[in-house]
């Protein structure tokens, strides 16, 4: 493999449903914030460079609140996810506020990826395990018959919030642990039962509490910007008729086009550790009480970023 594997983190959400800049809000004794504890396990994995996808309008608060420390232990790059990054021939349309979705994050980090590269999203902590074990799978594979990818697939009852729905790609994957299907549940209720609802609420369907689910923690090679660029337009026209104000280009849609296709394999890694995020404002008590207790049982140092 001839370079070291890179991490890029989508941080260009507004945090809709949290009701401000949730990427920034400190969680940590010392301000830290979610990202730091994502940072510090990635860099002790071995990852030595981090890309930020960001929007511009954040970028000063960004950097006095994150990038400027982290850039003392990494290589800090910044990538813009702008809703005007379109293909050519293709124009924003009227009344479209927000970027195009997941797979366009990655996509506004393009002229930045050379090798493979790891994507989580800012707002969720994974637990180390998830970092180790992609920095180790995409320093040890590379392209060959198939694209050789890999995602870190977590049991669904230890991802959900007390304190509303959360979007979780749910995953149906092979006897050899390869992905067969990721379907993405926008609306998964806490219950119980744990279940998801496609009409608002008007009906649920239950979901088994070990369903395998993704939290958006990949690992790719290059092939992925390329595929996805090359399949954006076509998402486009899909979209442009059907939800021009809001589809978004998912990135698992991408990758179950590419393994149906039988150009992509991606091989499901588990990770026994309990997702914390702040979806929601309710959210952010417990998660700063797991930190504390993690931090007190040694997993992290106090001050993550001073030695």
């Amino acid at each position: 493999m001839s370079s070291k594997p890179v991490l890029v983190i989508m941080a260009a959400g507004m945090g809709s449903r949290y009701g401000g800049l949730k990427q920034l809000d400190p969680v940590g004794n010392h301000g830290q914030l979610i990202i730091d504890y994502s940072i510090f396990d990635a860099h002790r994995a071995g990852f030595e460079t981090v890309i930020f996808v960001i929007k511009p309008e954040i970028e000063a608060g960004f950097k006095a609140a994150i990038g400027d420390r982290v850039s003392k232990v990494m290589d800090v790059k910044y990538a813009y996810q702008l809703k005007e990054d379109l293909p050519e021939g293709y124009c924003v349309p009227a009344g479209r506020v927000k970027p195009w979705g997941t797979a366009h994050a990655v996509l506004a980090a393009r002229e930045l990826i050379d090798g493979p590269f790891a994507v989580i999203n800012a707002d969720d902590y994974y637990g180390p395990e998830a970092y180790q074990k992609v920095f180790d799978y995409l320093s040890s594979h590379s392209d060959g018959a198939f694209y050789e990818y890999v995602m870190v697939g977590y049991l669904l009852k230890n991802t959900v919030s007390e304190n509303g729905t959360v979007a979780r790609g749910v995953c149906i994957e092979t006897e050899e642990h390869y992905l067969s299907q990721i379907t993405e549940r926008t609306k998964i209720a806490q219950g119980p039962p744990l279940q998801y609802t496609e009409d608002d609420g008007r009906t649920w369907t239950e979901l088994a509490e070990d369903t395998i689910i993704s939290l958006n923690i990949w690992g790719f090679t290059r092939s992925f910007i390329d595929e996805a660029l090359g399949r954006f337009p076509a998402f486009l026209d899909r979209t442009l008729l059907e939800n021009p104000e809001k589809g978004e280009y998912f990135l698992p849609s991408v990758v179950s086009q590419l393994i149906d296709e039988g150009k992509a394999r991606v091989k499901v890694l588990r990770s026994g550790d309990r997702w914390y995020g702040v979806t929601y404002r309710e959210d952010k008590p417990a998660v700063m009480a797991a930190l504390a207790e993690k931090t007190a049982a040694g997993l992290y140092p106090d001050r993550l970023w001073e030695t």
